[in-house]
């Protein structure tokens, strides 16, 4: 190893799915990645943003090396650590305020009409009212969620009344497990005139979006606003849950020049810098139009090894790069493949787990399909409705990431990957 000094990146999060991508960087011999924090006590049960910001500083405080970045890509709470963290000890990331208004559905909505009509029309739903109603100025059908969420956690699509007053039920009773928390987030930042009073335990409303689901990656720095990706998202036959996302793009030219042009004025109002951005969008074939369904102000560790597929490097380079200071500049189309997927496998009714592939297993699969990467979900034993960081619809399996040619070859490995794992289920009643 070089005699330059190796730099510290604390990962907020770290697991052990994105550990080897990461260490695929350039320059990741002259790094060291350690955990901050682990993904349960991260995710699981109500968020307690003071004890983690604690205990996250005991361990930094603890640390008898340098805390040269300060980094994460997982959604809120990770999300809004980073910026607090990073405000405490010195190391660089975008403003807090920035990503509250990307990660506040409802205030980033408030921030987007004001660069863009590239957005459903949308308004706030009174959780106290009885019985609920929908803002007056939209028609079904149309989309029920929490101002705050993650992995699409109580969000609902709904086509009538009595659908509209079932799902506002159940944000009801899930609304604080993120909306509590995320209020001591709300106090640390001066909020405008338009959202004095709306806090995080808000329930917003928005009209359908048609056609075909695709997002854009990217990242401000020094103010310039950087698109290096644009994947689409598959969903499955009737369903609005993903199947797979494909990079590159299949859209036409003019459609990817759209999405290139909307994010970076959306991205310049919101105020990011130094720091990494995914937005997800709608294209409708029919109308040739775009629609922004919602900001995410971090990469998406999901199209790590897409990017590194089909352009040699994971895209957590850029999220690295920037939090130390560096030129953050993605390759372009120099891997391995012309097309790379992520696939989610799911199971769509509940379940208990009655076999799942080992660690040897899957190194196997892995080994005989070059181009192929395999995380199963599940362990043995476990029903799958108690699952966490599951969408409202499914229960994710395996998450299966396929390098190909074409679309015919990824869907080749993707099929042998399923067939080869052999996870089997049964259907058990609770008790």
């Amino acid at each position: 190893m070089p005699d330059e000094k190796v730099k510290n990146v604390f990962v907020i999060g770290l697991d052990e799915a994105n550990l080897p991508t990461l260490r695929q960087i350039p320059g990741a011999e002259s790094l060291c990645f350690h955990q901050l924090l682990t993904i349960d006590e991260l995710q699981v049960g109500e968020v307690r943003l003071p004890a983690l910001i604690d205990k996250a500083q005991a361990v930094l405080d603890a640390f008898e090396g340098s805390v040269d970045a300060i980094v994460g890509y997982w959604d809120f709470p990770v999300s809004t650590l980073v910026p607090i963290l990073s405000e405490r000890y010195g190391t660089r990331s975008t403003s807090l305020e920035s990503v509250v208004k990307c990660e506040h559905k409802y205030w980033s909505r408030l921030e987007q009409q004001k660069v863009t009509d590239r957005h459903p029309r949308f308004g706030r739903v009174d959780l106290a009212a009885d019985p609920p109603r929908p803002p007056e100025n939209l028609g079904f059908p149309m989309w029920v969620k929490p101002a705050l969420s993650y992995s699409s956690e109580l969000a609902f699509g709904v086509g009538d009344d009595e659908e509209f007053r079932a799902a506002v039920a159940e944000i009801r009773e899930g609304i604080g497990r993120i909306g509590r928390p995320f209020e001591h987030v709300l106090d640390r930042i001066g909020l405008p005139p338009e959202m004095a009073g709306v806090g995080g335990r808000v329930c917003l409303a928005e009209e359908a979006m048609s056609g075909v689901q695709v997002a854009v990656e990217g990242y401000v720095h020094r103010g310039e606003v950087t698109v290096y990706g644009v994947l689409d998202s598959i969903n499955y036959p009737d369903s609005p849950c993903f199947l797979r996302h494909q990079y590159p793009s299949t859209l036409p030219q003019p459609v990817i020049a759209q999405l290139h042009d909307v994010s970076e004025r959306v991205m310049r109002q919101i105020g990011m810098d130094s720091a990494t951005f995914s937005i997800e969008y709608f294209y409708d074939p029919r109308t040739q139009g775009i629609s922004l369904l919602e900001i995410n102000p971090r990469h998406s560790q999901s199209h790590a090894e897409l990017f590194q597929y089909v352009d040699g490097v994971p895209n957590h380079h850029c999220m690295v790069r920037l939090a130390l200071g560096e030129d953050p500049r993605m390759p372009h189309r120099e891997g391995p493949y012309a097309m790379a997927a992520k696939w989610y496998h799911r199971w769509f009714t509940d379940g208990v787990v009655r076999r799942v592939p080992g660690p040897e297993d899957i190194a196997r699969i892995e080994r005989e399909t070059p181009g192929v990467r395999i995380d199963v979900v599940p362990e043995k034993g476990s029903r799958l409705s108690d699952l966490t960081q599951q969408d409202s619809y499914s229960y994710e399996l395996a998450h299966i990431f396929t390098g190909g040619a074409n679309e015919e070859e990824l869907r080749e490995k993707y099929d042998h990957c399923v067939a080869a794992l052999g996870l089997a289920f049964e259907e058990a009643p609770r008790e």
